[in-house]
């Protein structure tokens, strides 16, 4: 016996020890719902990061329904504000077992149920030393604690019905208001579950009876009110909801309840409300889904964050400010900056917006403009301000594969391949990015070719210069030149915001993505619309499906404070350029150092080649069986002579310079015969694909 009574002192010794005060178990509380704040402390989102309980913010006593602490004591311990711990007249009264019950009235007090509830939360067992412990402790907390702050930590930590822990969250729940709003019927049922968490309705509703009884008061249809009451589960979280992704990426469950972010409310609300007010003019379009993203140049601080538009979606749980898509058209700033930077273009350099055939390891690639028109000799300015494609491939192919994939991850872009896999067509757009390091790129032009990551948990502070300050800054001053790009988008489009801004649209193949991104003075903003499924779109690109979201942000933006262009960085000349042969009207152009020019002339016509120009010999050609024959017939083109002969794998086809051919698969040689049949050329080529569709 007295082996057993030091062990048993030295188990309330360590009981002793452990015993936190009121201050630590209201600081150690865990909620199960996190709610995010903006800049300003406004809550914006609150989300339930744990799922294997549900706990909400803690709620002092003077927040419980009077009726509800009634109901509690009289169901769990009547005579709390008489007893010091442990109520040895209940003792005395009951049963020995009914002493370690902490789940029903009896001898079990509040006090010793909380002392349980605490050591529960240490991993503590239910066995004999534990049970003689948790006795004493009680004892203890009420020396140390107020009855106040005894009662008010039991109403936070009691389990409730199943995964309900805390008054705060079972009335949330059950009732769907606050614990200070709960009525007598309501207080009667919650204390009823005290006895039995997983109970029965009819159980409850008799228990909860008994307690109203007491009260003299009625218990009409009260199990019909217990059923509907305990059928209910935990909905989404109360509060705002207009940042649902961003919270889900920078809440942690380890931090405190309200957690406080970048994003200004008033611009997240903003941003939401222009997407899905575009997605719903675009309705019948075959589009559902679209994200937003603005960065602060300065910072990289995120100020709105909307990964999807929410009901308007199939799929709204997918962040598309996360998804990789092929960006299109937007990636031509960076590849027209690095040619201006290795000073193998100006801006006012003329490019050859001219058919092209380039070789690739696959066949031929044959670059088109988005309206299949070409306009001959334009200039830089023009090519980049009116997005024309085969200008921007011929910029490609002069700095070499790999030197726009280096520069685009660099500016932090992550593309996963090579630059030989894309190949010339990287020009375009066909890697996928993210709108997040879409944007972010962009943002580094904004910032003279200075690079820094986006300011998100983890993300690096470091700070680093990716391009030339010069051509940052002539790209910028093209894509804010409403003139350069007034050939595709006129005079007056969304793109003019009515003051500074910078902006680039782009649309991936089958118009399955269309973006919008672009910088002032402040801000750098990207959208993008599509659908998650990558369904295309009917009819939709980048100038009508995302730039009225943009441009709708940018004039909120600067509603009340212009935007002013930047001033051009050291090492810029401004030069005032002629056009020979009126290729484009005078203007003032900016050059790097070194690379001003005061007249452009187009470089001579390349005399034509003798014999067959096109098709050129090894070329490949691959059909699409789901395009009309008459989309995809092939020009031969030769030197001059209507009475020129062609003839196809040992057959005449025709006459004349030039010949349309509907290709059919297979390897083919084709011959130039002269009027009197002597052979000019022969070539040899490949169509490869199924039987055309007729």
């Amino acid at each position: 016996m007295r082996g057993l009574a030091a062990a048993l002192a030295l188990c309330l010794s360590g009981m002793a020890q452990a015993l936190p005060s009121f201050d630590e178990t209201r600081a150690a509380y865990k909620v199960s719902d996190f709610t995010l704040l903006d800049r300003r402390g406004e809550p914006i989102q609150t989300l339930r990061l744990d799922k294997t309980r549900r706990a909400l913010p803690w709620v002092p006593l003077a927040e419980v329904s009077p009726a509800l602490l009634r109901a509690m004591l009289y169901s769990e311990d009547r005579r709390f504000y008489e007893h010091s711990g442990v109520d040895w007249s209940a003792v005395a009264s009951s049963a020995w077992g009914n002493l370690w019950n902490s789940r029903t009235r009896g001898a079990s007090t509040l006090t010793m149920q909380l002392a349980g509830l605490l050591q529960e939360r240490k991993g503590g067992r239910r066995g004999m030393g534990e049970k003689l412990g948790q006795i004493w402790q009680a004892g203890q907390l009420e020396k140390q604690w107020s009855k106040a702050q005894i009662l008010e930590a039991y109403l936070n930590l009691v389990p409730l019905r199943g995964e309900l822990v805390g008054v705060h969250a079972a009335s949330q729940t059950m009732f769907e208001k606050a614990p200070s709003g709960l009525d007598a019927r309501e207080s009667a049922l919650l204390a009823a579950l005290l006895r039995g968490p997983n109970a029965q309705p009819a159980v409850v509703a008799t228990r909860a009876c008994t307690l109203l009884k007491a009260q003299n008061l009625g218990c009409n249809d009260l199990e019909g009110q217990a059923a509907a009451t305990l059928a209910r589960r935990a909905g989404q979280p109360q509060g705002e909801k207009i940042a649902p992704h961003y919270a889900r990426l920078v809440l942690r469950p380890d931090g405190p309840t309200h957690q406080a972010s970048t994003l200004d409310a008033g611009l997240q609300r903003q941003a939401l409300m222009l997407l899905r007010e575009q997605l719903g003019e675009l309705t019948g379009r075959q589009v559902e889904d679209g994200a937003v993203l603005v960065l602060d140049n300065a910072t990289g601080e995120v100020l709105a964050w909307v990964g999807s538009s929410g009901s308007l979606s199939e799929a709204p749980e997918v962040d598309a400010v996360l998804a990789r898509r092929q960006p299109g058209s937007t990636l031509k700033p960076f590849l027209y900056e690095l040619a201006l930077e290795k000073r193998l273009i100006t801006a006012a350099s003329l490019l050859d917006d001219s058919p092209a055939q380039i070789k690739t390891l696959t066949g031929l690639y044959l670059p088109q403009n988005y309206d299949k028109q070409f306009r001959g000799w334009v200039s830089a300015r023009a090519a980049l301000g009116n997005s024309m494609n085969v200008p921007a491939v011929r910029v490609g192919l002069m700095l070499g594969p790999d030197a726009l994939f280096d520069r685009l991850n660099a500016l932090g872009l992550a593309l996963p391949e090579n630059g030989g896999f894309y190949g010339p067509a990287l020009a375009l757009g066909t890697a996928e990015v993210t709108l997040l390091r879409l944007t972010n790129a962009y943002r580094a032009l904004a910032n003279g070719g200075v690079y820094s990551e986006a300011k998100l948990p983890g993300a690096s502070r470091a700070m680093r210069r990716v391009a030339d300050a010069g051509a940052s800054f002539i790209v910028g001053d093209i894509l804010a030149d409403n003139n350069a790009r007034a050939l595709t988008f006129g005079l007056d489009s969304l793109l003019s915001t009515g003051s500074f801004a910078a902006v680039k649209t782009g649309t991936s193949k089958d118009m399955r993505d269309n973006w919008c991104v672009g910088w002032s003075e402040r801000y750098t903003v990207g959208v993008w619309v599509g659908n998650a499924s990558g369904a295309a779109m009917h009819a939709v690109s980048g100038v009508s499906g995302a730039a009225p979201v943009w441009s709708g942000l940018m004039r909120y933006l600067h509603a009340r404070r212009p935007s002013r262009a930047p001033g051009a960085p050291a090492g810029l000349q401004a030069k005032t350029v002629q056009f020979d042969a009126g290729q484009e009207v005078p203007r003032r152009e900016w050059f790097l150092a070194g690379t001003e020019l005061a007249r452009i002339q187009a470089a001579a016509p390349q005399l034509a080649k003798a014999g067959i120009r096109n098709p050129q010999g090894g070329s490949v050609y691959a059909l699409d069986p789901d395009i009309p024959p008459q989309s995809q017939r092939l020009q031969f083109q030769g030197e001059n002579g209507p009475d020129n002969i062609w003839q196809l794998d040992g057959r005449r086809i025709g006459r004349g310079s030039q010949l349309w051919w509907s290709p059919q698969p297979g390897q083919h040689e084709l011959q130039l015969l002269s009027p009197a049949g002597n052979l000019i050329e022969t070539v040899s080529f490949e169509v490869r694909g199924a039987t055309l569709k007729r």
